[in-house]
């Protein structure tokens, strides 16, 4: 194995080399691009061990590997060896394999397990992982934060330096509420709008029209017999179909049926 690719040389290889013409570089990660092209061994790995990312390296490494695909240094080849990037279930837990872990039982501060409560500032929050030395806690506002055991005392987090956690790093994004009470075209029906149920509080999807009567609504006496047959002045109720029916008139140039008119159907 060699830096030059033609394995005839003495010359060492330190970081992982990609046989060229195996495989294409697109089919690789941008992760383990990263440690190839700035000839960094596997075993010098620049994500923190035991995380998500560098499990996940390994794993890709060793599948390259094993179809001759990545070239390795002695030492990473020895790391092909183990089960590092696997997981297995352990006493009702899912551990990962031949990962290093800190002897709590020997530590000053309590062993954390899934499922504990903690405190921060008056705040429980709930541990969802435990992972090398470090504790996933929810604490109800839909971020998880990593917190190190040995911050941990008893079941209360003695010091703040928390790491927000990967998937939660980027801002959820805010959910804007549909335009309210702007009727639309399309849907089930001819026509849908948005309202706001002044019982609920909640946003509701409201249906409305056939689009049987459309051509009619510059007629004067089509709309004073719609309007008599439905009781329009009655309906009241913007949460319902019949209430909209009967203003379609005055939604007219954003339905497309020309001007607005000031009037029932």
């Amino acid at each position: 194995m060699c830096n030059c690719g033609c394995n005839t040389c003495k010359t060492k290889i330190r970081g992982p080399l990609l046989t060229e013409g195996l495989i294409s570089k697109s089919l690789i990660s941008e992760n383990l691009q990263y440690h190839i092209d700035k000839n960094i061994p596997l075993m010098e790995n620049v994500f923190r061990i035991g995380s998500d990312a560098h499990l996940s390296m390994i794993k890709e490494a060793r599948k390259l590997y094993s179809r001759g695909v990545l070239d390795l240094c002695e030492e990473d080849e020895g790391l092909m060896e183990t089960h590092l990037g696997e997981f297995d279930l352990f006493e009702n837990e899912i551990v990962p394999l031949d990962l290093p872990m800190i002897d709590l039982k020997e530590s000053k501060y309590e062993k954390v397990k899934v499922g504990d409560i903690l405190t921060k500032d008056g705040k429980k929050g709930k541990v969802v992982k435990v992972m090398d030395d470090m504790a996933n806690v929810d604490f109800g506002n839909g971020d998880v934060y990593g917190i190190t055991f040995s911050r941990i005392k008893g079941k209360e987090i003695v010091n703040e330096n928390e790491q927000l956690d990967e998937k939660k790093k980027a801002k959820k994004k805010t959910k804007k509420d549909p335009p309210i009470g702007k009727p639309k075209r399309g849907g089930p029906k001819a026509y849908y709008v948005y309202v706001r149920d002044p019982k609920t509080k909640k946003i509701k999807k409201v249906t409305f029209g056939s689009g049987g009567l459309r051509a009619k609504i510059r007629n004067p006496k089509a709309r004073k017999a719609f309007a008599a047959r439905h009781k329009c002045s009655q309906k009241t109720d913007r949460t319902k179909p019949s209430y909209w029916s009967c203003r379609l008139p005055r939604y007219a140039s954003q339905l497309g049926l020309g001007a607005n008119m000031n009037t029932f159907w």
